[in-house]
């Protein structure tokens, strides 16, 4: 059996399976990655949290970066990969799926919105860091296009894209769901990730310590190469649909 059939396999006779997916899921959706060459943080240099809520300057960069970004998000639709998740979760075959991603594609592919973790926040809701009010985005950054001004909430403190910032704490809850589900699977996958952003990453070292056999499914070099059990660097979203349909043709036969 090929690695991917062999992945597949071990996926249909598992009863914990826990999904991680990273950037690279939705470049075939239209949307850059971060650390490719010509990625989004190849002209551009994160606003960490603080300077954020500091500097008016750094606000006003940071939803310049964000309105750049904006469009494309918006315009992306969820590519044959997400779909093939969320058809796993919907046959019962994923418990987990933890996202780095902000984009809402998963969420868009129909995904069961118990079974998601979007750990980074996501770009379609603005939050107020000073009275925790949320709402959908597109307010917000119609105000940003009109006027090139920080939108700000009705209490006046500014608002921010729902996403994690550097220097920003996860959300708790979120987080020791995620690492606990991990520790607790039989099998994990790490989908479009390279896996170098902590804490986050600890979910394959739990898994593999708890016994889990692991999977990297990305085209990338990780710090787990030499420890998972399956590397495969085809392409994400070519990968994960022929998992699904061996998966759920064996769980129909």
């Amino acid at each position: 059996m090929s690695a991917i059939e062999q992945v597949a396999d071990r996926w249909a006779r598992s009863e914990r399976v826990v999904v991680l997916t990273g950037a690279g899921l939705s470049t075939a959706s239209g949307i850059p990655d971060f650390r490719s060459p010509g990625g989004r943080w190849a002209n551009y240099q994160p606003v960490p949290l603080p300077s954020f809520l500091a500097s008016e300057a750094a606000r006003e960069e940071y939803w310049r970066y964000k309105g750049e970004t904006w469009p494309l998000i918006r315009a992306a639709q969820p590519n044959p990969g997400h779909l093939a998740l969320a058809e796993l979760a919907r046959g019962g075959r994923l418990r987990l799926l933890v996202t780095q991603n902000v984009d809402g594609l998963h969420e868009r592919s129909g995904f069961p919105p118990e079974r998601l973790v979007a750990i980074h926040g996501t770009d379609s809701e603005v939050a107020c860091l000073s009275c925790g009010r949320r709402e959908p985005r597109e307010r917000a950054q119609a105000e940003w296009e009109e006027t090139k001004r920080v939108p700000r909430c009705s209490c006046g403190a500014p608002w921010k894209p729902a996403t994690i910032s550097f220097g920003q704490s996860l959300v708790p809850g979120d987080l020791d769901r995620s690492l606990r589900e991990a520790a607790a699977c039989d099998l994990f996958v790490a989908a479009g990730t390279s896996l170098v952003v902590g804490p986050i990453n600890d979910m394959f070292t739990l898994a593999a310590r708890g016994g889990a056999a692991t999977a990297i499914l990305t085209a990338s070099d990780t710090p787990f190469d030499g420890a998972t059990d399956w590397k495969v660097s085809e392409p994400v979203e070519v990968v994960l649909p022929r998992i699904s349909d061996q998966v759920l043709g064996k769980r129909r036969g």
